[in-house]
C-alpha cells in the first residue's frame, strides 16, 4: 500500500507511519514544524490550512490511501478547514481517505454514543471536529471517519506527561474524578486505522478503549505502571472548575470492533 500520513509527526501519526512501514508499505508522512526519525519514511512539509498546497502535495505523492491524523485543538483553520482540504485533495488524487475525528464532537448528555449519533459539541474544538466530519462526508462519501478518545501509550502522550508532572510536583493542576472517557492505546488505534484503510468499509467508525474511566482513575493506572506515588495525584471536579467541555463521553465501539481483528483494549488492560 502506498500511504500518506497527514500529521505524521504527531503522537498518533508517528505510530501509524511506523506500523505501516514495518508492514512493508511505502510511507510518506507530513510535518508542520519538523520531521521525526522513522526509518524508511519519506517526509514532506505541509500546512493543511492552505488548500492549494495540500492539493498539490497529495497530487504529487499520488498515494493509494491518505490517513489524516492532523489537528490543532486551538485552531479552527487546521482542524476544520484543514480536514476539508485533505478530503478535497484525496478525492482529486483518487485516494482512499481515513479521517481521524474525536469524541469531542459529543456533549456527554447521552449515556453512550454509537456511530449513528449526531454530533452536539459544546467546545470550539468539538465544533471544529464536527465541521471536518461534515466536510469529509460531503466531499468523500466513501471515506472512513474514525472517532477516538484519549490516546495513551509509551509514556509520550499528553496525559502520561501530565501525570508524571503532577506526581513529582513539577506541574500544577488536578485530575478530574468526574471527567470520563474511553482511553485507547496508540498502538491499537494505529493498527485499527490501518486495518480500516485496507478494508472496503466506509462511513463512521468508533475506535476507543473498552473501559470508561475518569481522568483520575487513568492517572492512578499510569502511576502504578510507572512506579509513581498515586496518592500524590491531586483530584478535583471538572463540574466545579468552570472549564468548558463534556463531563462523561462514552463511545460505543461494538459495531466497529465487530468488523476488526485488531482488539481495542481497555486502559485497565493495557496499563496493567
Amino acid at each position: 500500500m502506498d500511504l500518506l500520513v497527514v500529521g505524521g509527526s504527531g503522537f498518533l501519526g508517528r505510530e501509524v507511519a511506523r506500523q505501516a512501514q514495518l508492514a512493508g508499505d511505502r510511507v510518506t508522512a507530513t510535518f508542520h514544524s519538523g520531521p521525526r526519525e522513522i526509518p524508511g519514511v519519506e517526509w514532506r512539509g505541509l500546512d493543511i490550512r492552505h488548500r492549494a498546497a495540500t492539493v498539490d502535495l497529495v497530487g504529487r505523492v499520488r498515494p493509494q490511501v491518505v490517513i489524516n491524523a492532523a489537528y490543532l485543538q486551538t485552531d479552527w483553520a487546521t482542524t476544520a478547514d484543514g480536514g476539508m482540504h485533505v478530503a478535497d485533495a484525496a478525492v482529486r488524487a483518487g485516494a482512499r481517505l481515513v479521517h481521524v475525528s474525536s469524541d469531542a464532537v459529543f456533549s456527554g448528555r447521552a449515556p453512550r454514543y454509537d456511530e449513528t449519533c449526531t454530533p452536539d459539541p459544546v467546545t470550539p474544538y468539538g465544533a471544529a471536529k464536527a465541521a471536518a466530519e461534515t466536510a469529509v462526508r460531503g466531499l468523500a462519501p466513501a471515506a472512513v471517519i474514525a472517532r477516538t478518545s484519549l490516546i495513551i501509550g509509551g509514556g509520550e502522550s499528553l496525559q502520561e506527561i501530565a501525570v508524571h508532572g503532577l506526581a513529582s510536583g513539577a506541574r500544577e493542576g488536578v485530575l478530574f474524578t468526574d471527567d470520563v472517557r474511553c482511553p485507547v492505546h496508540v498502538g491499537d488505534l494505529a493498527a485499527a486505522l490501518l486495518e480500516l484503510a485496507r478494508s472496503a468499509y466506509s462511513g463512521m467508525h468508533h475506535l476507543a478503549g473498552a473501559d470508561a474511566i475518569s481522568r483520575h482513575q487513568l492517572g492512578v493506572l499510569i502511576a502504578r505502571r510507572d512506579g509513581l506515588d498515586e496518592t500524590a495525584l491531586p483530584t478535583g471536579l471538572r463540574a466545579a472548575s468552570g472549564l468548558p467541555g463534556a463531563l462523561d463521553v462514552r463511545l460505543d465501539c461494538s459495531l466497529s470492533q465487530s468488523r476488526l481483528t485488531t482488539r481495542l483494549r481497555g486502559a485497565r488492560t493495557f496499563l496493567s
